[in-house]
């Protein structure tokens, strides 16, 4: 069984609290002094909150609602950090990675199976900006429609884990496949939280334009009833010329 997919626990890790104790004042502090004398400037660019769905490449049955805190870097290319949710003490689960069209098309094919596509997401309204007026995400939407994401969860609370353990798993987009598809308690549940209509996003958008194509390699295993899973094992260390080694250099590289 590879790391990235250890057994469930009893309970999503967003019913217990963090292991740790309570900040201290010190911390407190060193916040505060930090917030006004540090720019963070990495964090200051994060300028749009997307919620969606995404699911595990090796297990499509679990699936999670994420939270993408998106920093736009120019029109071909987004880093997002993403959260299980919008609340004050959210978990930090991963990062994904968006690439316009045109880049995805530039990648090694290797590479390629790695990623997925977002217009689906898109087209039946399970992307959205919450709190956003539709009318105003209209152009991005376009936009994001013809992207590519790369997702890697680092924390997979939906197991039960309590903090973040194993190795990173890779995520996928939902399509329109049987396995791919949404569980519709999800999607009533983050309709209900945000007051949207998810068939009325759908209808609002039909005018959106699809990719012409969408590469085979992109969402691997529509096309291919293979996911990707990933482990930790021993390797060999490099190090530094001249630098004392131990007698069996080794680390830990996953695979």
């Amino acid at each position: 069984m590879a790391s990235s997919d250890m057994p469930r626990r009893t309970m999503p890790a967003g019913d217990v609290p963090i292991p740790g104790e309570p900040l201290s004042v010190e911390s407190q502090v060193l916040e505060r002094g930090a917030q006004m004398l540090q720019s963070l400037k990495p964090v200051k660019q994060i300028q749009q909150h997307v919620c969606s769905f995404r699911l595990y490449s090796h297990d499509l049955t679990r699936q999670i609602r994420a939270h993408h805190y998106v920093a736009r870097v120019n029109q071909d290319f987004l880093q997002c950090a993403v959260y299980d949710s919008d609340s004050s003490d959210a978990r930090l689960i991963g990062v994904e990675y968006i690439v316009s069209d045109r880049i995805f098309e530039s990648l090694p094919d290797e590479e390629k199976k790695l990623w997925h596509s977002h217009a689906y997401g898109i087209k039946t309204g399970l992307w959205v900006n919450p709190r956003v007026p539709e009318m105003l995400q209209k152009a991005e939407l376009r936009e994001m429609a013809k992207t590519h994401g790369k997702f890697w969860c680092t924390w997979q609370v939906d197991r039960g884990d309590r903090l973040p353990m194993g190795a990173p798993a890779l995520m996928m987009s939902p399509q329109a496949m049987n396995a791919g598809l949404v569980k519709p308690e999800l999607v009533k549940e983050r309709d209900e939280k945000y007051g949207l209509s998810s068939e009325e996003l759908k209808e609002s958008r039909k005018e959106i334009e699809e990719p012409e194509w969408i590469h085979p390699l992109a969402d691997y295993w529509k096309q291919h009833p293979k996911g990707f899973a990933t482990d930790i094992v021993e390797a060999d260390m490099v190090t530094m010329p001249g630098q004392p080694t131990p007698t069996k250099p080794a680390g830990m590289a996953l695979v």
